[in-house]
C-alpha cells in the first residue's frame, strides 16, 4: 500500500516519505493522527538522535547567556565600557534571541526555512556575534554584532532544537524536552570558569574568537542530520486513541493528554491560554535573567571571595540545566501544569533566600539558594516548551511556541537592563525582594492554565481513514 502525499498533508518542508505506507486516523474530536511509519522509516535510524544532536547544539550556544556575566569585568576594562553598557548588550541579545522564535517558526511551517538551513544560518551568525564582542570597542557596534546578529543566530538554533524534540516525541515529550533544554545552561560551565580565571585583557581576543569557532563547528555538524517528521505524525507502536502500547508512554499521556486538535497561532491566541502562558513566561524569565545577570556581582558586593562568586554561578548553571531534565521527567508523571507551578514557587522563594544569605554573610547558605535559584530559573522553560504542543498540537508548534517564548524578549529588558536600574535605586536586597514577588504572581497565573476544549475524557473512538 502506498501513501498519497496530498492526502497526508505533506509539504515541501517535510521529509519525503510518500513511498511508505501509513494511515490517517481521526478521533471523535476531529484530530488527525498519521500512523504506520516508524522513526527508522523516516530517518533511517532511531529518533533518539533528534534528542542528542539538539542537546549538543544547545550546549554550544549556552555560553552566550549563562557565561556572559562572568566575562563582563574583563570586557569593560578591555573596551572601556561601563557596567550599564555590558548589561544592555546582554539585554539586546536576549531581546533578539527570543524575538526571532516566532518569525523563524512561521517561516519553517511555510516551507521557506528548513530546520537544517535555520541551524546553518544561526551558526554563522553566532560566529559573527563573538567576533564583534572580541574586536569592536564601539558599544553600539558591539550591540549590533553580539546583541542583534548573535542574538538572532542563537535564537534560530534554540527554537529549532526545542521544536524538533516536540515534533519527534508527541507521546512523551517532557523528559526529552527537559534534557535538550538543560544543555542550554550547563553547557556554559567550562566557560564560566574560563572567564573567571583565565580571561583577561591580554588574551580576550583569542578566547572569544575560539569560542565563536567552537559554536560554528558544533552546530554546523549537528545540523546535517536535522529533519522534521511529516505533519500529524504519531509513533507507530502507540495507539493514539486508546494509548495502548508502552506502559510508560501510556501513563504519561494519561497525565498529559495530547491536544484535542491542531491550533493555528491565531486560534491558539483566541483560546486565551497562549496569552496567559506569555504573561507567565515574561515574569518568570525576567526573574531568571535577573539572577543570571547579578548573582556574581551580588556575591562580590557582600564580600564573598571570587571562588564563591564563580562557584555560585557554576552551581546555578549546572542545576539550571540538570533541573530542566529532572522536571521534564517529573512532568511526565505529575502532569505539566502542577510541575510548572512548583518550579515557579521554588524560583520565587530562592530570591528571598539569597537576601537572607547576604544579610548573615553565609557563603554555604548563599550556595544553597544559588542551587535553588538555578533550579527554578531554568526548569520552567521546558515546561512551557512541552505545554505548548500539549495544548495546541505539533503541526504549528514552531509558531505557537515562538509566540510563547517571545515573552522572553520583554523579560530581557527588565531582567537585565532595567534590573540594573532597580539595583541602583533600591539596592540588591530591594531588587531581589521584587524578583521574589514577581515569581509568586507568575505562579498564580500558571494555576489558571488549562488545556483548551478538553473535557473529562482522555481517549476517543476511531474513525479510521486510510491514505494511499
Amino acid at each position: 500500500m502506498s501513501a498519497d502525499p496530498t492526502a497526508a498533508g505533506t509539504s515541501s518542508a517535510e521529509p519525503d516519505v510518500a513511498h511508505r505506507p501509513y494511515r490517517e486516523v481521526t478521533d471523535t474530536r476531529g484530530r488527525v493522527y498519521r500512523v504506520g511509519e516508524s522513526d527508522r522509516d523516516i530517518l533511517g535510524h532511531s529518533r533518539k538522535i533528534m534528542v542528542y544532536l539538539p542537546w549538543l547544539a544547545m550546549m554550544a550556544i549556552s555560553v552566550f547567556e549563562y557565561a556572559y556575566g562572568s566575562a563582563e569585568d574583563t570586557l569593560s576594562h578591555a573596551h572601556g565600557w561601563t557596567q550599564s553598557n555590558t548589561f544592555w548588550i546582554l539585554s539586546v541579545w536576549v531581546f533578539f534571541q527570543a524575538g526571532i522564535a516566532f518569525p523563524a517558526g512561521w517561516l519553517r511551517e511555510k516551507g521557506v526555512l528548513t530546520a537544517r538551513r535555520a541551524m546553518f544560518t544561526g551558526s554563522a551568525m553566532c560566529l559573527v556575534g563573538f567576533f564583534a564582542l572580541s574586536h569592536l570597542s564601539n558599544v553600539w557596534l558591539a550591540v549590533l554584532g553580539f546583541g542583534v546578529i548573535g542574538g538572532i543566530g542563537a535564537g534560530l538554533i534554540y527554537a529549532t532544537c526545542i521544536n524538533m524534540v516536540g515534533k519527534w516525541f508527541p507521546e512523551r515529550r517532557g523528559a526529552r524536552t527537559g534534557f535538550v533544554n538543560g544543555g542550554f545552561a550547563y553547557g556554559s560551565l567550562p566557560f564560566i570558569f574560563i572567564f573567571n580565571y583565565a580571561f583577561d585583557t591580554a588574551n580576550y581576543h583569542r578566547v572569544l574568537d575560539l569560542i565563536g569557532c567552537y559554536i560554528l563547528i558544533v552546530v554546523f555538524g549537528c545540523a546535517f542530520f536535522f529533519k522534521d517528521p511529516p505533519k500529524n505524525w504519531w509513533p507507530a507502536d502507540i495507539d493514539p486513541l486508546t494509548f495502548a502500547g508502552d506502559a510508560k508512554n501510556a501513563a504519561s499521556l494519561a497525565k498529559n493528554p495530547p491536544a484535542v486538535r491542531q491550533y493555528t497561532p491565531k486560534e491558539a491566541v483566541r483560546t486565551g491560554m497562549l496569552p496567559l502562558m506569555w504573561v507567565a513566561i515574561v515574569m518568570t524569565a525576567g526573574v531568571s535573567i535577573f539572577g543570571i545577570s547579578f548573582q556574581v556581582d551580588y556575591a562580590k558586593e557582600v564580600g564573598f571571595g571570587p571562588l564563591v562568586a564563580a562557584s555560585s554561578m557554576g552551581v546555578m548553571a549546572v542545576i539550571n540545566g540538570v533541573g530542566r531534565g529532572v522536571v521534564g521527567w517529573l512532568s511526565d508523571k505529575w502532569g505539566r501544569k502542577s510541575t510548572l507551578v512548583f518550579v515557579i514557587v521554588v524560583l520565587g522563594l530562592s530570591q528571598f533566600g539569597v537576601i537572607l544569605a547576604g544579610e548573615v554573610r553565609s557563603e554555604w547558605l548563599f550556595l544553597v539558594f544559588a542551587f535553588l535559584s538555578g533550579f527554578g530559573g531554568g526548569a520552567f522553560y521546558p515546561m512551557f516548551a512541552a505545554l505548548t504542543p500539549d495544548y495546541f498540537g505539533e503541526n504549528y508548534n514552531a509558531s505557537n511556541y515562538g509566540l510563547v517564548y517571545s515573552g522572553k524578549l520583554i523579560s530581557g529588558l527588565f531582567g537585565g537592563g532595567l534590573g540594573s536600574m532597580v539595583v541602583a535605586a533600591w539596592g540588591y536586597n530591594g531588587a531581589y525582594a521584587l524578583a521574589g514577588g514577581v515569581s509568586m504572581v507568575a505562579a498564580g497565573i500558571a494555576l489558571l492554565l488549562r488545556q483548551p476544549s478538553r473535557g473529562g475524557e482522555v481517549t476517543a473512538v476511531a474513525r479510521p481513514r486510510t491514505s494511499g
